[in-house]
């Protein structure tokens, strides 16, 4: 794919001055148009959102950043990024939602709550009802749970012990920690493998999966990202997009309807999940 425009919008959530230094506080939402080699003409996005602390301090009557923190969405080594696409099957995905889990709530709810990712809802903020992880190991997989969990606006899926959020203290370590939630996802009933590996293992076509594993996933699933055998990340699946390439939208940093592999190299394994309907 090409990508061919990028716009960015800033949000200053913070300003202190001390003498000849200040520290900033802001939020870097970006909007990435793409399209592919071969449909130019089809234009298509994504958003993506970072917050960003700097301290800036004033040197020859001009404010110069000294220092900065944020977590780069696309930090990735282009020499690594592995081939492949997953092959576009002859009819469109179906996506049922029932009583146990509502899959256009869980998507709906994955929107409006991607933080500062351009295109997500409720102003470029999470959801005021639960803790903010992204200064206590990364928020991913607490949103994740959200979107699965969120009585209200969320999917729906009951909250049982260990995987409970607790309103006036947190979540539980199932809730919030990588490795305990996909434990409990694949032993509780909730959830269920569809495949792990590679990128270019998981696009291909096999006599299990004919269009690729990838084609197994519905708006609504999960995908969990493994570094040296253990869960790095969670991102929920948020649609397809023209080439049928799942979308994800995720916390830390902020993902609005992006390609799932952004960010990550061939070094990464997938594990693609299916929430039981």
């Amino acid at each position: 794919m090409d990508i061919s425009e990028s716009q960015s919008r800033l949000r200053i959530r913070g300003i202190k001055f001390r003498g000849e230094q200040v520290k900033l506080t802001l939020g870097h939402s970006q909007k990435i148009t793409y399209a592919y080699h071969d449909n130019p003409m089809v234009k298509q996005w994504f958003g993506l959102g970072t917050w960003h602390v700097m301290t800036l301090v004033k040197k020859d009557h001009r404010w110069m950043v000294s220092k900065e923190w944020f977590l780069d969405p696309l930090e990735e080594n282009p020499k690594k990024i592995p081939s492949g696409r997953p092959t576009l099957p002859p009819s469109p995905r179906s996506t049922i939602s029932n009583q146990r889990y509502d899959r256009n709530r869980a998507v709906a709810y994955a929107n409006k709550y991607a933080g500062l990712a351009w295109g997500a809802g409720n102003e470029g903020k999470y959801n005021g009802k639960y803790k903010n992880y992204n200064h206590l190991g990364g928020d991913c997989t607490n949103f994740a749970s959200q979107v699965l969990g969120d009585p209200k606006e969320g999917g729906g899926l009951n909250m049982r012990s260990p995987w409970r959020y607790h309103y006036n203290s947190g979540g539980t370590r199932t809730w919030v920690q990588t490795d305990a939630f996909k434990h409990f996802l694949l032993h509780s009933g909730y959830g269920q493998r569809i495949a792990s590996d590679h990128y270019e293992d998981l696009v291909k076509s096999t006599d299990k999966h004919p269009h690729s594993a990838m084609w197994e996933l519905a708006s609504g699933d999960l995908i969990a990202h493994v570094m040296h055998n253990d869960v790095d990340h969670f991102s929920i699946v948020t649609g397809f997009d023209d080439h049928g390439y799942p979308l994800v939208n995720s916390h830390t940093a902020d993902r609005y309807r992006a390609p799932f592999d952004l960010g990550w190299d061939n070094q990464t394994q997938y594990l693609l999940i299916h929430i039981k309907d």
